[in-house]
Protein backbone atom coordinates (compact mmCIF):
# COMPACT_ATOMS: atom_id res chain seq x y z
CA UNK A 1 0.00 0.00 0.00
CA UNK A 2 2.70 2.05 -0.58
CA UNK A 3 1.55 5.73 -1.37
CA UNK A 4 -2.14 5.47 -0.34
CA UNK A 5 -4.12 7.65 1.78
CA UNK A 6 -6.60 6.15 4.38
CA UNK A 7 -7.22 9.00 6.82
CA UNK A 8 -6.07 12.56 7.04
CA UNK A 9 -7.58 16.35 6.63
CA UNK A 10 -10.01 17.78 4.22
CA UNK A 11 -8.36 18.92 0.84
CA UNK A 12 -10.00 22.38 0.66
CA UNK A 13 -11.69 23.27 4.10
CA UNK A 14 -14.42 25.77 4.45
CA UNK A 15 -14.05 28.36 7.29
CA UNK A 16 -17.17 27.99 9.59
CA UNK A 17 -18.75 25.98 12.43
CA UNK A 18 -21.68 25.61 10.64
CA UNK A 19 -19.96 23.14 7.19
CA UNK A 20 -19.10 19.72 7.92
CA UNK A 21 -15.66 19.07 6.84
CA UNK A 22 -14.91 16.06 4.00
CA UNK A 23 -12.41 13.07 4.61
CA UNK A 24 -9.37 12.57 2.37
CA UNK A 25 -9.55 10.67 -0.48
CA UNK A 26 -9.02 6.69 0.34
CA UNK A 27 -6.64 5.81 -2.61
CA UNK A 28 -3.14 5.39 -4.10
CA UNK A 29 -1.33 5.91 -7.31
CA UNK A 30 -2.36 3.33 -9.17
CA UNK A 31 -6.35 3.70 -8.98
CA UNK A 32 -8.48 3.09 -12.12
CA UNK A 33 -12.17 3.85 -10.77
CA UNK A 34 -13.04 6.92 -8.44
CA UNK A 35 -16.25 6.53 -6.55
CA UNK A 36 -17.35 9.81 -5.27
CA UNK A 37 -20.26 10.55 -2.66
CA UNK A 38 -21.39 13.82 -2.07
CA UNK A 39 -20.24 14.54 1.93
CA UNK A 40 -19.97 12.08 4.88
CA UNK A 41 -23.59 11.98 7.06
CA UNK A 42 -23.56 12.62 10.37
CA UNK A 43 -22.63 8.88 11.31
CA UNK A 44 -19.75 8.97 8.95
CA UNK A 45 -18.72 11.79 10.70
CA UNK A 46 -19.02 11.12 14.37
CA UNK A 47 -16.55 7.52 13.44
CA UNK A 48 -14.22 9.29 10.89
CA UNK A 49 -14.81 6.61 8.31
CA UNK A 50 -16.54 6.14 5.06
CA UNK A 51 -19.96 5.30 4.69
CA UNK A 52 -20.33 4.37 8.83
CA UNK A 53 -24.09 4.74 8.64
CA UNK A 54 -24.97 0.86 9.19
CA UNK A 55 -28.37 0.71 7.34
CA UNK A 56 -25.96 2.14 4.38
CA UNK A 57 -25.47 -0.57 2.29
CA UNK A 58 -22.34 0.48 0.36
CA UNK A 59 -19.64 -1.91 2.59
CA UNK A 60 -22.38 -4.68 2.35
CA UNK A 61 -21.70 -3.83 -1.85
CA UNK A 62 -18.32 -3.70 -1.55
CA UNK A 63 -18.01 -7.31 0.75
CA UNK A 64 -19.90 -8.65 -2.62
CA UNK A 65 -18.10 -7.22 -5.13
CA UNK A 66 -13.95 -7.14 -3.22
CA UNK A 67 -14.55 -8.93 -0.43
CA UNK A 68 -14.09 -5.81 1.98
CA UNK A 69 -17.26 -6.22 3.08
CA UNK A 70 -18.50 -4.30 6.91
CA UNK A 71 -17.49 -7.67 9.16
CA UNK A 72 -13.80 -6.48 8.23
CA UNK A 73 -12.01 -3.69 10.23
CA UNK A 74 -12.27 0.02 8.39
CA UNK A 75 -8.47 0.00 7.71
CA UNK A 76 -8.61 -3.63 6.10
CA UNK A 77 -11.60 -2.45 4.17
CA UNK A 78 -9.78 0.32 2.84
CA UNK A 79 -6.59 -1.40 1.93
CA UNK A 80 -9.22 -3.66 -0.08
CA UNK A 81 -10.30 -1.49 -2.21
CA UNK A 82 -6.92 0.50 -3.25
CA UNK A 83 -5.61 -3.69 -3.97
CA UNK A 84 -8.26 -3.70 -6.41
CA UNK A 85 -7.54 -0.59 -7.45
CA UNK A 86 -10.72 1.56 -6.38
CA UNK A 87 -10.52 5.16 -4.95
CA UNK A 88 -12.94 6.96 -2.84
CA UNK A 89 -13.90 10.39 -1.76
CA UNK A 90 -16.85 12.61 -2.39
CA UNK A 91 -17.58 15.80 -4.26
CA UNK A 92 -17.55 18.08 -1.12
CA UNK A 93 -14.74 19.02 0.93
CA UNK A 94 -17.01 21.08 3.01
CA UNK A 95 -20.67 21.82 2.69
CA UNK A 96 -23.36 23.19 5.19
CA UNK A 97 -25.94 20.43 5.67
CA UNK A 98 -28.44 19.61 8.77
CA UNK A 99 -28.55 16.04 9.11
CA UNK A 100 -26.87 13.42 6.36
CA UNK A 101 -29.91 13.30 3.48
CA UNK A 102 -28.19 14.74 0.43
CA UNK A 103 -31.25 17.00 -0.35
CA UNK A 104 -30.08 19.30 2.59
CA UNK A 105 -26.74 20.26 1.31
CA UNK A 106 -26.57 24.15 1.10
CA UNK A 107 -25.26 24.44 -2.63
CA UNK A 108 -24.11 28.39 -1.74
CA UNK A 109 -21.89 26.59 0.97
CA UNK A 110 -20.49 23.45 -1.03
CA UNK A 111 -16.67 23.73 -1.14
CA UNK A 112 -15.49 21.23 -4.19
CA UNK A 113 -12.38 18.89 -3.62
CA UNK A 114 -9.45 19.69 -5.64
CA UNK A 115 -10.26 17.18 -8.45
CA UNK A 116 -7.52 18.68 -10.88
CA UNK A 117 -5.03 17.80 -8.78
CA UNK A 118 -6.27 14.87 -7.94
CA UNK A 119 -6.88 13.54 -10.97
CA UNK A 120 -3.66 14.92 -12.18
CA UNK A 121 -1.78 12.53 -9.92
CA UNK A 122 -4.16 9.71 -10.64
CA UNK A 123 -2.96 9.28 -14.01
CA UNK A 124 -4.65 5.37 -14.73
CA UNK A 125 -8.28 6.28 -13.12
CA UNK A 126 -10.73 5.59 -16.58
CA UNK A 127 -14.18 5.63 -14.12
CA UNK A 128 -16.11 8.06 -12.11
CA UNK A 129 -18.69 6.44 -10.51
CA UNK A 130 -21.02 8.68 -8.44
CA UNK A 131 -22.97 6.94 -5.30
CA UNK A 132 -26.22 8.62 -6.28
CA UNK A 133 -27.37 11.66 -8.45
CA UNK A 134 -26.77 14.17 -5.59
CA UNK A 135 -22.91 13.40 -6.01
CA UNK A 136 -23.08 13.31 -10.14
CA UNK A 137 -25.03 16.78 -10.07
CA UNK A 138 -22.68 18.28 -7.70
CA UNK A 139 -19.95 17.23 -9.49
CA UNK A 140 -20.97 17.91 -13.19
CA UNK A 141 -21.83 21.39 -11.80
CA UNK A 142 -19.11 22.87 -9.36
CA UNK A 143 -16.18 20.70 -10.67
CA UNK A 144 -16.64 19.42 -14.59
CA UNK A 145 -16.37 23.02 -15.86
CA UNK A 146 -12.72 23.87 -14.30
CA UNK A 147 -11.18 20.25 -15.13
CA UNK A 148 -8.75 20.40 -17.94
CA UNK A 149 -9.99 18.35 -21.13
CA UNK A 150 -8.19 14.98 -20.07
CA UNK A 151 -10.05 14.89 -17.00
CA UNK A 152 -13.23 16.08 -18.47
CA UNK A 153 -12.97 13.23 -20.76
CA UNK A 154 -12.82 10.60 -18.14
CA UNK A 155 -16.12 8.14 -18.32
CA UNK A 156 -18.46 8.90 -15.56
CA UNK A 157 -21.79 6.49 -14.27
CA UNK A 158 -24.31 7.50 -11.65
CA UNK A 159 -25.02 4.71 -9.60
CA UNK A 160 -27.92 4.22 -7.43
CA UNK A 161 -27.29 5.56 -4.07
CA UNK A 162 -26.73 3.31 -1.10
CA UNK A 163 -28.27 5.60 1.15
CA UNK A 164 -30.93 4.36 3.31
CA UNK A 165 -32.91 6.42 2.08
CA UNK A 166 -33.37 5.16 -1.70
CA UNK A 167 -34.70 2.03 -0.72
CA UNK A 168 -37.18 1.92 -3.38
CA UNK A 169 -34.26 -0.28 -5.12
CA UNK A 170 -33.46 -3.31 -3.33
CA UNK A 171 -29.72 -4.72 -2.70
CA UNK A 172 -29.59 -7.07 -5.26
CA UNK A 173 -30.90 -4.38 -8.20
CA UNK A 174 -28.10 -2.08 -6.78
CA UNK A 175 -25.46 -4.68 -6.80
CA UNK A 176 -26.33 -5.72 -10.27
CA UNK A 177 -25.73 -2.22 -11.02
CA UNK A 178 -22.59 -1.39 -8.87
CA UNK A 179 -20.64 -4.49 -10.76
CA UNK A 180 -19.56 -1.81 -13.35
CA UNK A 181 -16.93 -0.98 -10.55
CA UNK A 182 -15.67 -4.46 -10.65
CA UNK A 183 -15.71 -5.10 -13.86
CA UNK A 184 -13.63 -1.61 -14.68
CA UNK A 185 -11.59 -1.78 -12.27
CA UNK A 186 -10.18 -5.25 -12.90
CA UNK A 187 -9.76 -3.88 -16.87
Amino acid sequence: MSGARVGGAAASPARGPAHDQGFPPIADAQARVLILGSLPGQASLRRQQYYAQPQNAFWKIMGRLFDAGPELPYDARARRLIAQGIALWDVCAAAQRPGSLDASIVHASVVPNAFAAFLASHPRIRLICFNGAKAAELYRRLVLPALPATAQAIDCETLPSTSPAHASMSFEDKLARWSVVRDRAAC
